[in-house]
């Protein structure tokens, strides 16, 4: 603890210092609970909602991770629980809720209104939101309407007098990619703390002068199971948060001097520079977060965001010229035909609206939601969705057929080849289809039973008679392309493979980006696992799972901070790195015009990356 935070932060000694006067605000937090149904957390939940009821709490706080997978089953099952709190309650959802969410995070919001809250108690403005990662491994991130909120309603509602008590499942370090423009915002305020959860410990930081407190978890352990009490006295300026275990009599575990004193934190340097021939430039930046791969054609770029939003604009200018609304936020990338662009929705539709209007043409409702990237080939959408997989005529907006024996949702573009489509699913499974009739070629997968090592979401590196792939059980694999028997399998601890992937243009070597920020090209013609080279990009920790995109002889990664590097195919040299932002790269996208490179960014930009010949 440093030498400031330490003159702030006094424990037991400052409790019995201070005076025994009444406190004006008392919440009870529960965070990190992790309740599914039948597991022993579900029990003691219900246990602390009795001891909650029979308190002097105001309000509950549930700070996030509510559930394990955000399944609608385990949901329910939670706010079932939950409902029984007779105190005010305000709920925001954690990572478990956003990342692996069958509903394409729209069930939380269903059930609860909204992923954000505001309330007032006395002098007090409590005020939450949700921070992700967004149905893809990635950091924390406030999407960028939720940055504009905060800022408009803190502004309407901090009077002369009031105060502030910041709320989120992250807390204000490193683990939100947008950290520095969530603090800049807060900072604008009389923020007294910043509480969260997500570490499943306790401590207390400092962020510019912000105190932080992480709190615990519902099982800490050790059948240490129970909550966190917050008591603020604004008059005396002091805040005391009390461990309260389940049965037992609450424990001071800190208490520290209200504190609304600011500074900056010297922020490191970005670097802007690029190679000598190469141009890399922003050209739009959205009121909202990006979390779509783009469709790119002669004019027009296309995109959803986190509104629900497809929004079209203009490639060279940048202007809007039609949008489409739905009620959930978008995940998939727009697919782009002739004359229609096919919109795979978080609300379970499938739209086709026509390019240069936006008029909707036709409209499919299906049984779940979208969040995969689908490909157009030979005049077919093939798409994968949630249990299901299906390829659609687009001008006769007719199924043609729909696989359906699969037991979670699909998300990375499929390889669609002359005769066969190749995709993995978040059961565990890689999956061969007959291109003309969807029925089953083969399936593989690694024999591991949980779902979170699936090559869920990663592009198949396909060339003619084997399937390369990458996934979170860090192993890099090759398939035989007609039986599905691998060839070889690779694992090494310090070449850590996760799900980004790519292939070079004449299928001889495949790219993996690693967990330790490095490109491995992988011999793609050998009987066995041979590397060709490995170079650092200078990224550190990573694991965006953004593909990597070979072009002209050029090689592009992107970083889950938003850096670009650019390396030479054949040698793997490093030519240079970019900063265009703070947050995870969602994909490349090559213009089928003038081979220009697009790519998104969550926190709502896009990029055009150029070679002047």
């Amino acid at each position: 603890m440093n030498t400031r935070l330490f003159f702030k932060s006094i424990l037991i000694l400052a409790f019995l210092l201070v005076s025994s006067a009444s406190f004006a605000q008392k919440f009870a937090i529960l965070s990190d609970i992790h309740v599914s149904p039948g597991n022993a957390n579900e029990g003691k939940l219900k246990e602390a909602v009795q001891e909650i009821n029979a308190s002097d709490v105001d309000a509950v706080l549930m700070t996030g991770d509510l559930t394990n997978e955000g399944s609608d089953v385990q949901l329910l099952n939670v706010k079932g629980i939950l409902d029984g709190i007779t105190k005010p309650l305000y709920v925001i959802p954690g990572n478990h809720e956003n990342n692996w969410s069958q509903s394409a995070c729209k069930t939380f919001n269903d059930l609860w209104g909204n992923d954000r809250f505001v309330f007032t108690i006395g002098k007090l403005v409590v005020i939450g939101m949700n921070c992700g990662p967004f149905m893809k491994m990635g950091d924390g991130h406030i999407k960028q309407e939720d940055l504009i909120w905060l800022d408009k309603t803190l502004s309407e509602m901090v009077k002369p007098g009031m105060k502030v008590l910041s709320i989120n499942h992250y807390p204000l370090l490193d683990d939100l990619d947008n950290c520095r423009d969530y603090v800049a915002v807060l900072k604008k305020y009389p923020v007294i703390t910043h509480q969260n959860g997500h570490w499943h410990r306790w401590r207390q930081y400092e962020t510019d002068g912000i105190i932080g407190l992480m709190v615990r978890c519902l099982d800490m352990g050790n059948s240490d199971y129970g909550y966190t009490i917050m008591d603020i006295n604004l008059d005396n300026e002091w805040i005391h948060i009390y461990n309260k275990t389940i049965g037992s009599e609450p424990d001071i575990r800190y208490a520290y001097k209200i504190n609304t004193d600011y500074y900056d934190t010297p922020q490191p340097e970005r670097d802007f520079s690029v190679a000598q021939g190469f141009k890399v430039e922003k050209i739009y930046a959205d009121n909202a977060s990006i979390f779509t791969r783009l469709g790119i054609d002669k004019d027009n770029i296309y995109f959803g965001n986190s509104l629900g939003y497809l929004r079209v604009i203009d490639k060279k200018t940048a202007a809007l010229k039609w949008e489409y609304k739905t009620t959930s936020m978008l995940f998939s990338r727009p697919a782009v035909a002739d004359k229609v662009v096919i919109l795979p929705t978080g609300d379970k539709r499938l739209i086709w609206l026509d390019k240069k209007s936006g008029r909707v043409v036709n409209e499919v409702a299906t049984s779940g939601p979208y969040v995969a990237d689908g490909v157009i080939a030979d005049g077919i959408l093939y798409q994968g969705g949630f249990k299901s997989f299906q390829a659609w005529d687009v001008k006769r907006k007719k199924l043609l057929w729909q696989y359906d024996s699969i037991n979670n949702y699909c998300q990375a573009e499929p390889f669609v080849g002359k005769d066969d489509v190749i995709f993995g699913a978040w059961d565990t499974n890689l999956r061969s289809l007959n291109r003309k009739t969807g029925t089953l070629n083969w399936t593989w997968n690694n024999g591991k039973a949980n779902n979170l090592f699936s090559p869920g979401n990663v592009v198949p590196a396909v060339i003619e008679d084997r399937v390369i792939i990458v996934a979170p059980d860090r192993n890099s694999t090759a398939i035989d392309r007609t039986t599905g028997k691998p060839l070889w399998r690779h694992h090494d601890p310090a070449v850590k493979v996760r799900e980004s992937l790519g292939l070079s243009e004449d299928g001889k070597r495949a790219y993996a980006k690693t967990m330790d920020g490095t490109v491995v090209a992988m011999d793609t013609q050998s009987d066995d696992y041979r590397e060709l080279w490995n170079t650092d990009c200078n990224y550190g920790y990573e694991h965006a799972p953004c593909i990597v995109l070979e072009k002209d002889g050029y090689i592009y990664a992107g970083s889950r901070r938003g850096m670009l590097a650019v390396l030479d195919a054949a040698t793997g040299k490093l030519l240079f790195n970019y900063s265009m932002g703070s947050s995870e790269v969602n994909g490349f996208e090559v213009d089928p015009t003038t081979d220009d490179i697009y790519c998104s960014l969550i926190e709502g930009t896009i990029w055009r990356i150029s070679k002047n010949n």
